[in-house]
């Protein structure tokens, strides 16, 4: 309410605090999270009771029990004897192999078709063209029966399986390849693998700053390709150079030892691969076209041929537009590999359905479901915004 003051002029009474701005602001934000934790805590609560009431066990305890069924693939030793919590690790690690190499592949696939869409040759662009709207328009579900039906169907059984080269054979049970046996001297393999990895990080950005004070370039995708194989190999010599391999034998109605593809591993990968490689290979497309042509045009100017042109001028461009869509379509093929039980690969929704039922702890399991897939999420989230930032062009 206005006061007068001396001189007749109305002068604003003071607002009080609860309608201010700021205040109001903080309330709100207050209240919903009261809100949120008061709806949690009843949803929680209410179910506990219902579970005790009707005698069904709760808690993770059941982890420590002995999970009394068999997984057909598993990256770590695993038997029926083994905890549910081995086997939800088993799943775990399932899934993650096929996320991380289906993202990698899924992005090689779809950054080549992306630029055979764009090319200047008739047939080239149409075959990219053709596969991007076939895969894009057929369900997941059903391009993953797909090839499992054509790899279980079209190849032949154990007995007769297809032996292209010793020690190698196909059949409907997979594709099985030597193994080198365990050796002390691949634990220094490997940590010479991460010290080329690192060498090649930190060449790459010196070469970057040398480039940039510069102008003179530095091979360093060929350099980094050398230390990659160069220090493992070295490793290898130094530890004696081991080469025992354990060969895949018939026994029964499978083949024992060595490394072995299974029609459900292989089957998941490709049809993760193909189909979130159309929608990236049309994210691809459209960054690139994104570029202002101009660019492109003054390169040329310069001299520069058109693979050039493309690595180094349109693409460092194109990909602020690409990676914010193209971490998307990750995270959709990460959670897309729990369509892995339709197929019978043992990923982790698999192997804990197969829990769920021996157990009755439905709320356990998919509370393990969600933890597992939103860590998965939000790690590839992390790292994107990481990769997004580090490779921004930086604005004059």
């Amino acid at each position: 309410m206005a006061v007068e003051s001396e001189r007749g002029i109305a002068a604003p009474s003071k607002t009080q605090f609860w309608n201010e701005p700021q205040f109001r602001a903080v309330f709100y934000q207050v209240l919903a999270i009261v809100l949120v934790l008061f709806a949690g805590w009843y949803l929680v609560s209410n179910v506990m009771d219902n579970l005790a009431r009707q005698n069904v066990a709760s808690g993770f305890r059941f982890l420590d029990r002995p999970a009394g069924f068999a997984i057909g693939e598993s990256l770590i030793s695993y038997s029926a004897a083994d905890t549910y919590g081995r086997a939800f690790l088993v799943g775990i690690l399932n899934t993650f192999r096929v996320a991380v190499l289906g993202i990698v592949l899924a992005t090689i696939l779809g950054v080549i078709m992306g630029i055979a869409r764009l090319s200047s040759n008739w047939l080239v662009a149409k075959i990219a063209s053709m596969y991007v709207e076939v895969m894009r328009n057929l369900p997941l579900l059903l391009q993953l029966f797909i090839w499992y039906g054509v790899i279980t169907v079209s190849l032949p059984g154990p007995r007769d399986a297809l032996n292209p080269v010793e020690g190698v054979f196909l059949s409907n049970r997979g594709f099985m390849i030597p193994a080198p046996v365990a050796d002390p001297v691949h634990a220094y393999m490997g940590i010479a693998a991460l010290i080329a990895l690192a060498a090649a990080i930190a060449i790459r950005r010196w070469a970057k700053r040398r480039q940039a004070e510069t102008g003179a370039q530095f091979p360093v995708y060929r350099t980094a390709i050398g230390l990659l194989i160069g220090l493992p190999a070295i490793a290898w010599l130094l530890g004696g150079a081991p080469a025992v391999l354990e060969t895949p034998e018939l026994r029964g109605f499978n083949f024992v030892g060595g490394v072995s593809l299974t029609p459900e591993f292989a089957a998941l990968l490709f049809g993760l691969t193909f189909y979130t490689a159309a929608f990236i290979a049309e994210i691809v497309r459209g960054g690139i076209l994104a570029v202002s042509h101009g660019q492109s045009e003054a390169a040329f100017a310069l001299g520069l041929r058109k693979n050039m042109v493309l690595r180094f001028v349109v693409l460092p461009q194109a990909l602020r537009i690409i990676i914010p869509p193209t971490t998307s379509q990750y995270l959709n093929l990460t959670k897309n590999s729990s369509l892995a039980v339709a197929i019978g690969y043992p990923d982790l929704v698999s192997v804990g359905n197969t829990t769920l039922n021996q157990t009755g702890q439905a709320i356990e399991a998919i509370s393990i479901f969600m933890a597992v897939y939103l860590t998965f999420s939000l790690s590839i989230s992390l790292f994107m915004n990481w990769y997004n930032k580090a490779i921004a062009l930086v604005e004059r």
